[in-house]
């Protein structure tokens, strides 16, 4: 009984804390967001991705380093009380929630590896100087393809190089690469899992933000930015709706409203107009690291009794 009820009670801690946070973060993260154009777009995309996984990383931390223990030291092992009806419920919930994000990121996974397999069954390798593999496929669409997350590798479609020059395809290439090198694939698996009502629009923003970091990442010249943005104008017309896994990132996607906004970018691409990256001090963000767990240290144990007695209430 007494391991039902500390199941319980955390994963009614983890529930409220996820959904009160999940609340707090759909309806704050675009005030945070208009901040952050000053900035490159690799911080932006950065910068929404951490605003998105908040609430997990809060609710998950705060479970393991004070719920968990707060009941397994103060709370009486003798005491054979049944689990209330709050932590019952407030529990399934935190469980149900848990165990329907396994269930969203493995279908998304299981569906995007069942795809690729099929694309890559006739694909040809092609000889080029990337580290990660690129496979000609016998397909219109998606003209390019960064897939995997593990192993990942690139598929360009035989329409692409009828339709691109050298020049054109390099910049593609590399801004398919730009995505796998930030491992936006595994990011888009995690965000399936903590999948939440209210939360679409931030993630259609953090996409839009890694098609602008991946571009940026691809191009260092105004001639290679204007390279990238004709590949995105001649694509554009070979690509139909939906193309691509969820799990995969494709260098034409919908909508293409923001294909055009990327496009309009790149054309007034200007060196001296890139925007300053915003430089950390490694040296900062140890002492910021420090404070916080001395911090922590400091006040564990008072925090462990404060977290003992919100338990008892949910106990009782």
């Amino acid at each position: 009984m007494f391991a039902a009820r500390g199941i319980a009670v955390s994963f009614s801690m983890f529930f409220l804390l996820y959904g009160g946070l999940s609340v707090v973060v759909a309806t704050l993260w675009a005030r945070v967001w208009v901040h952050s154009e000053r900035y490159p777009a690799w911080h932006g995309a950065d910068l929404l991705f951490g605003i998105r996984m908040l609430p997990l990383a809060i609710s998950l931390a705060v479970t393991f380093t004070f719920t968990v223990p707060s009941f397994m030291l103060l709370e009486p092992h003798a005491i054979r009380e049944p689990v209330g009806a709050i932590p019952l419920v407030l529990g399934s919930c935190g469980l149900i929630l848990v165990l329907l994000g396994i269930l969203n990121a493995t279908a998304a996974g299981l569906a995007a590896s069942r795809t690729i397999a099929t694309w890559v069954r006739d694909g040809r390798l092609v000889k080029g100087e990337s580290s990660v593999p690129v496979l000609r496929i016998s397909r219109v669409v998606p003209a390019l393809t960064a897939a995997g997350i593990f192993r990942p590798l690139v598929l360009m479609s035989d329409a692409v190089e009828a339709v691109l020059n050298a020049s054109e395809l390099r910049s593609a290439l590399r801004h398919e690469l730009a995505h796998l090198r930030r491992r936006d694939n595994l990011k888009k698996l995690l965000l399936r899992f903590v999948a939440f009502p209210g939360m679409a629009a931030l993630e259609v923003a953090w996409l839009q933000a890694t098609e602008k970091a991946a571009d940026d990442a691809a191009v260092s010249t105004a001639g290679e930015a204007l390279d990238l943005a004709a590949a995105l104008i001649k694509l554009s017309r070979l690509a139909t709706f939906p193309s691509a896994p969820d799990i995969a990132t494709t260098l034409i996607h919908a909508p293409l409203a923001s294909v055009n906004a990327r496009i309009e970018r790149l054309i007034a691409w200007n060196e001296r107009q890139q925007k300053p990256a915003l430089a950390l001090s490694p040296l900062y963000a140890v002492c910021v690291t420090l404070t916080i767990v001395a911090a922590v240290a400091v006040t564990y144990n008072q925090a462990l009794e404060r977290i003992h007695i919100a338990t008892e209430w949910l106990v009782r």
